[in-house]
């Protein structure tokens, strides 16, 4: 693929949309593990979750092998069960919705604000019915969804509110730090995430009750204290083998001493995107609440079709051209073809579904030097000046 005019891109090199910052710490801290007896089902795993629930303010955290495992166990907690149904935002990775799937319930679509991209509170009462049993809203982008809102609605019918935080770490929502508002709320260590425990996720709460549901279903229903017998256990639920390793919780540990900085670090990026497209002509750039603080998981540039020549996909293309990893998040989750065969039909969510046709995704990670920086915007500069009407 060549670039604009057949000429010399943006940059030499191939620069992806997300990336992990692991350093010589972070490995000595799984070394640390390797060399100890334990590297599964061992004291690291306590210790991450005791810190990282102290870093976003609640009683118990829960760590999972990823976070749709959390996601999973977070369902069952909350006792959503076979003929339940479950609010959730089409703009999402599938797991936000499939989530409810795994437990017999039905996931009920609501859609989302034309200028935040959240899930819009006005559309979660318009879909709520007497079956209704949660509202899972996702922090779409690192931005906050509208939590005061949601949770009234959620105190109005009784419903309990999952949070999807994958992208959303470090962020606030009116001063508070996300993982403190919701009954339970989600956060994903994948790699490209704002920490990394290579897979791994974990769900934070103020509950007791929910805190002990989780570690029960995450550890295939087996308790095992309190018994006469030292080698005694007994499976009293049936649960999953959803763990975490203390190979991993060794990074989690490491790299949860680096979250502050490199949450900076992507809001400098984001500063520097936002300044240098606000004025330009075709683009439209992210907008973020006066109440939140985003802590920027992507960057989604929105495309202004009525200003250029071509499509998206052209747009796209000529931006991997230029070596920029540009990407799209996320496709409506009732349009993937396993949604369809559950009767899920287009038109569901029209504000959604005329979005996702404009938008694009930039590189944004901690590890991105100011000339890689420099260099999408080159780039997006380049491509949107030229297909200009």
């Amino acid at each position: 693929m060549l670039a604009i005019h057949g000429g010399k891109p943006a940059r030499e090199n191939y620069l992806s949309y997300g990336k992990q910052w692991v350093d010589d710490n972070d490995i000595d801290s799984v070394i640390g593990i390797l060399k100890s007896p334990y590297i599964t089902q061992g004291p690291a795993i306590e210790e991450f979750e005791e810190k990282f629930a102290r870093y976003v303010g609640v009683k118990y955290a829960v760590a999972f092998s990823n976070g749709t495992a959390a996601l999973h166990g977070a369902c069952h907690a909350a006792g959503v069960g076979e003929g339940d149904e479950v609010i959730t935002s089409p703009i999402t990775f599938a797991a936000s919705a499939n989530c409810s799937l795994y437990v017999g319930a039905k996931p009920v679509f609501a859609d989302i604000h034309n200028d935040t991209y959240n899930i819009n509170p006005e559309k979660i009462e318009e879909v709520i019915s007497s079956k209704t049993k949660a509202i899972i809203p996702v922090d779409f982008t690192g931005q906050p969804a509208e939590m005061s809102s949601i949770k009234d609605i959620a105190n109005k019918h009784n419903l309990v509110v999952i949070e999807d935080a994958a992208h959303s770490l470090g962020a606030t929502y009116s001063g508070s730090k996300i993982g403190s508002l919701a009954d339970m709320t989600m956060f994903s260590f994948h790699p490209v995430k704002h920490i990394t425990t290579g897979e791994g996720g974990i769900i934070v709460t103020d509950s007791i009750e929910y805190a002990e549901k989780l570690r029960l279903f995450r550890s295939h229903g087996i308790i095992k204290n309190n018994f006469k017998e030292p080698w005694y256990y007994e499976m009293v639920d049936l649960g999953y083998n959803y763990r975490m390793t203390d190979v991993q919780a060794a990074l989690g540990l490491s790299q949860i001493e680096k979250l502050e900085k490199f949450i900076e670090l992507r809001r400098e990026i984001a500063q520097c995107y936002n300044e240098a497209f606000a004025h330009l002509p075709g683009v439209i750039i992210p907008n973020q609440l006066d109440c939140t603080e985003s802590s920027w998981h992507l960057y989604i540039l929105r495309l202004d079709t009525h200003k250029l020549k071509v499509n998206r996909l052209e747009i796209f293309n000529a931006l991997r051209a230029e070596n920029i990893g540009v990407h799209v998040h996320y496709i409506p989750v009732y349009w993937h073809p396993y949604y369809e065969k559950l009767g899920y039909k287009k038109g569901l969510c029209p504000i959604a579904e005329s979005w996702y046709e404009e938008i694009i995704t930039l590189p944004i990670f901690p590890k991105m030097s100011q000339k890689d920086t420099d260099s999408v915007i080159e780039a997006v500069n380049k491509v949107i000046e030229f297909y200009q009407k």
